[in-house]
This record gives C-alpha cells, structure tokens and sequence, in this order.
C-alpha cells in the first residue's frame, strides 16, 4: 500500500442468491487484507442489475456476514440508490464525446470474433459508424483506444491488455436503463476512496477496462489482489449461477476454519485453531494476526475437496 494512504477495502456481492463458500472466502481475504493494514472495511450490495436480483438475498447475506462475525465500519452501499450517481458520470463522457449509442441485439454481436481468454465476442463497432441519436431502449459504449492498459495485481502480478484489441469498446450504460457493472463498479469505488480491491480470479481479466474508465473520468487508480476461485469435484467455480449450496449458518467457526484452509492459513495455526472454541470474532482476529495473503497461493485456482 501507498504510505501515508489510508487502506480502505470492500465486499461488494450481488444480491442474486445466498452467500455460499465462495463468497465466503473472498469476504474473509478482503476483511484480513484491510485489518492487516489497519484500515476500513466497507459493505456494498451490488444491485445494479434489477433483473438479477433476489428479493430478500440481500438481508440473507448481510446476515450471513453478521453470523461469521464481520463488522463493517460505514453504511452499507446499495447501488440501486445511485442511478442518478452513475447518470451524471455518463453525461459527462457523453458531453465530451467518449461514449456513443448502441441498438445492436444479442445476436448481432454473436456474429462477431470471440476472444477465448475473456470468452466475450469482440465487438465491430457497427453503431459508432451509424451516428444513431438517442432514444429509449438502447446502450452506451465506451470509445476505446489501441494503447495497452497494465497494471500490477499483489498476488498476480503485472498484466497488459489492449483494449480496443481484445475487448472492444463495452457497454458502459444497458438498454434496460441501468449502469453497466463496468461503469457502477468503477464510481463506487472512487466516491468510496477504495484503495484496493480484493476479489475473485474471474474478474482479473476485466480489471484493465475499468482502469481504462478510470483514466477517461480522472479518478485515480485503485490497487487490485485477486484470489484463485473456489472450484468443485467438477472443475466449476463455486457460484450462485452453477447452484452452490448456502453456507450452514449453524456451524459458522467451522466454515470459516475451512475458509481459512483455502486461503492458506499454515497446518499448525489450522489445528490450533480447531482445537480450541473460538467464536467467530476470535477466529477472524486470530486470522488477521497469523496469515499473510501475500503468501497464500503459488496457482491461480485451488480445489475444495472437503463436503460443504
């Protein structure tokens, strides 16, 4: 971290189901990488996308949090009472000409190329040649350039991207009318004085787009450590999309004991701390003191091979 800056971190789940042990672990790798550090951590509930979301799965996981002993030091965050946030950043790259009006369908872009390492089809930027004037139902993308986005992750390490090559320019505001996650993800961040983002290895290859919106808007760069995934038997990540199971809301030392395991915590700690009844707060506490991320993993996935 920047001497002299404060650390401020977050966790910042969708609401689209209950906090499984994926998500567990990642809310224990952000909390420990902020205490480490003396620094806050906050709660953000990304709900941007209203046709994702559950009703009620925001109170389940905040809950979930509270049970495993996490305590958060400001408000709780929800995207869904920022549109008018987000709207006012993308007026402003509208007025200085950086994003342009998209009515291409789904189909349309799967006729594009497809990148394989991002897995997303690169788009032919059919609607910035069209000049298409603003009306309902349609997206913004973001004008992107050929130069190369690098930035160094603290477990990762560096990586470079040329966007307008490998991305293409993406959808910053959806037809439905909401902010992309891309354009929500990267004002919260700024207004919330996040200095480092601590999340899942899926998100790693996204990061250099939204250093690229934070260039184009003048925020300043936030620091990244992204962690390998929990995966099952299968090889899947563990995820609400591919059917995680809840965490057990009745052993909540045990999951995070287990939590713990995966994030590297050495044997003779782990045996220590199963031998003794530790609440939760002590665990996490214990934890803060006696792991360093930084340590954690040689690969970028690491397979659960214990019943959850």
């Amino acid at each position: 971290m920047t001497i002299n800056t404060p650390y401020i971190g977050r966790f910042a789940p969708s609401p689209t189901g209950d906090l499984h042990f994926g998500s567990l672990v990642t809310a224990l790798a952000s909390y420990i990488r902020a205490k480490s550090f003396s620094g806050k951590w906050l709660l953000r509930i990304e709900d941007v996308d209203i046709y994702r979301n559950q009703k009620g799965s925001d109170l389940s996981i905040i809950n979930s949090l509270l049970q495993h002993g996490f305590q958060w030091d400001d408000e709780i965050v929800y995207q869904s009472n920022r549109s008018h946030i987000y709207k006012e950043y993308l007026n402003k790259l509208s007025l200085e000409n950086k994003v342009y009006i998209c009515n291409c369908s789904r189909k349309d872009l799967q006729k594009s190329v497809k990148n394989i390492e991002t897995g997303e089809y690169l788009y032919q930027r059919t609607c910035f040649r069209k000049n298409i004037q603003f009306s309902s139902n349609q997206s913004y993308r973001v004008k992107t350039e050929p130069s190369n986005i690098s930035f160094y992750d603290h477990l990762q390490g560096f990586f470079t991207q040329n966007i307008e090559r490998d991305v293409g320019d993406f959808i910053i505001w959806r037809k439905e009318n909401f902010a992309s996650y891309q354009l929500a993800v990267v004002i919260d961040d700024e207004l919330q004085n996040i200095t480092e983002v601590v999340r899942g290895y899926d998100l790693f290859v996204q990061t250099p787009r939204q250093i690229y919106l934070q260039n184009l808007l003048n925020f300043r760069r936030t620091e990244y450590f992204h962690i390998p995934l929990v995966i099952d038997m299968f090889g899947n990540k563990l995820s609400k999309q591919n059917k995680a199971k809840p965490l057990n809301l009745q052993t909540p030392e045990k999951n995070l004991i287990q939590a713990l395991d995966f994030l590297g915590l050495e044997e003779n700690a782990l045996r220590h701390l199963r031998k003794n009844s530790y609440n939760c707060k002590e665990i996490i506490n214990y934890a803060i003191k006696n792991l360093n991320l930084n340590l954690m993993f040689q690969t970028k996935s690491k397979e659960l091979n214990s019943t959850l």
